[in-house]
């Protein structure tokens, strides 16, 4: 799985995204946040209040990276969902508040992690063995599809190129490592191989920002094309 290092070119990344969200943000109104987003059955004040809410989940890694006593990102998925639903239906000033102090808090918490510590073994909810630098990908990940989630007008194109492709490698190695993938070869639209999943398959080709919000869920595939007369048909990705 991805992983980026503790760089300030990385941590430039992170604070630039949470101030894209930040900024979509600043007309949202109480009549916004009960609306639907793009995500089934949740609101744009349940994608915020995911969004307040992983912050310090994700800091409980980071503490468990700089103490090494276990420190669980979420005790299981029920204590996840139940945050998420207990703060999704309040004022949209109460949302982006909480949006924007948790996101500045874990910005500080990322940046002030002793050198050491970003070696450190931990186990994210997903479930896989890492170092705090995949936390760094998650929380970019995080910000950036849900901002698209939010479906007030930010797009997987939208998404500048740095993060998009930090993002983007993300899912490809999610996919090689997940079931069920049919055969298939990806290529950007200038030709160049993205990944290859098992032997044979079709050629599935476009730009990287189409590639991406194909394999998110975050589109049909709109803008890629394939050398059959239809897409692969891929399994649930996270």
């Amino acid at each position: 799985m991805k992983e980026i290092p503790p760089t300030p070119e990385s941590f430039r990344e992170l604070a630039a995204a949470a101030d894209r969200l930040l900024t979509g943000l600043a007309d949202l109104t109480d009549a916004d946040v009960p609306a639907p987003s793009a995500l089934t059955g949740w609101t744009r004040g349940h994608v915020l209040s995911h969004l307040a809410r992983q912050a310090p989940a994700l800091e409980r890694l980071l503490t468990w990276a700089r103490t090494g006593v276990e420190t669980l990102q979420y005790p299981d998925r029920a204590t996840r969902d139940a945050e998420i639903e207990s703060g999704a239906h309040r004022s949209a000033a109460a949302l982006v508040a909480d949006v924007r102090e948790t996101a500045a808090h874990f910005q500080r918490s990322a940046e002030e992690l002793p050198e050491p510590a970003w070696q450190a073994t931990i186990r994210p909810f997903t479930g896989e063995l890492c170092t705090p630098q995949r936390v760094l990908v998650i929380r970019l990940r995080e910000l950036e599809l849900h901002h698209v989630d939010l479906d007030l007008g930010y797009r997987v194109a939208d998404i500048p190129a740095g993060a998009r492709n930090i993002i983007l490698a993300d899912v490809l190695g999610y996919y090689a490592q997940a079931a069920d993938v049919p055969p298939f070869t990806l290529r950007d639209d200038g030709g160049a191989e993205l990944a290859r999943y098992g032997t044979g398959g079709p050629v599935v080709s476009g730009t990287p920002a189409d590639a991406l919000a194909w394999l998110s869920g975050r589109s049909a595939g709109t803008g890629l094309h394939t050398t059959t007369t239809t897409l692969p048909v891929l399994p649930r990705w996270l």
